[in-house]
C-alpha cells in the first residue's frame, strides 16, 4: 500500500499556479449596461481592468444597436465617454461599428487606455467622431 500525501512540492507549486491565474484574471470590473431608451434593444457590457503601469484597460462591446442615421435626429457615429472621479467626462473614443455577416445585427465595440480611473461610462450619438462635450442623446449608461 502506497502512501500519497496530498501536499507534495509539486501539488504545492500548481497549487500557487492555480490561485495566481484566478487571482489576476478575477481583478476585471464588469459593467452592464442599462437598459435604453433611445435603442431599447441594445444591450451591452464594459469591462475594466488596471494595467501594470496604472492605467485602466476599459473594452466595451453592444449589440442590436441601431445604425446612427437611423435615430431621430439621425446621427453620424456612436461615441464612448468616461467619467472620472471628479465628475468630468472623458472622450473615449468612437465606437467601432459592424454588422453581422449571416445576421442584420448592428454592433459596436472599443477598446481604450485611460489614465483615469472610470466611475461611469456612457454612451452618445454625435454628428462628428470628435466632440469635445457629450451631446444627446445619451443611449447607454453603465455604473
Amino acid at each position: 500500500m502506497k502512501n500519497y500525501t496530498l501536499l507534495t512540492p509539486a501539488y504545492f507549486v500548481r497549487l500557487m499556479l492555480l490561485m495566481a491565474i484566478v487571482l489576476t484574471t478575477s481583478c476585471a470590473k464588469k459593467m452592464a449596461f442599462q437598459t435604453s431608451t433611445v435603442v431599447p434593444t441594445a444591450e451591452g457590457r464594459v469591462k475594466i481592468k488596471k494595467d501594470n503601469n496604472g492605467n485602466y484597460a476599459i473594452s466595451v462591446k453592444v449589440t442590436h444597436l441601431a445604425p446612427p442615421d437611423r435615430l431621430t435626429p439621425p446621427k453620424k457615429v456612436y461615441i464612448a465617454w468616461l467619467v472620472t472621479e471628479n465628475e468630468r467626462a472623458r472622450n473615449l473614443g468612437q465606437l467601432k461599428s459592424t454588422k453581422g455577416f449571416f445576421t442584420r445585427k448592428y454592433s459596436g465595440s472599443l477598446d481604450a487606455v485611460s489614465v483615469y480611473k472610470p466611475i461611469r461610462i456612457f454612451i452618445t450619438a454625435e454628428d462628428n467622431p470628435t466632440p469635445a462635450f457629450p451631446g444627446s442623446p445619451t443611449v447607454l449608461t453603465a455604473q
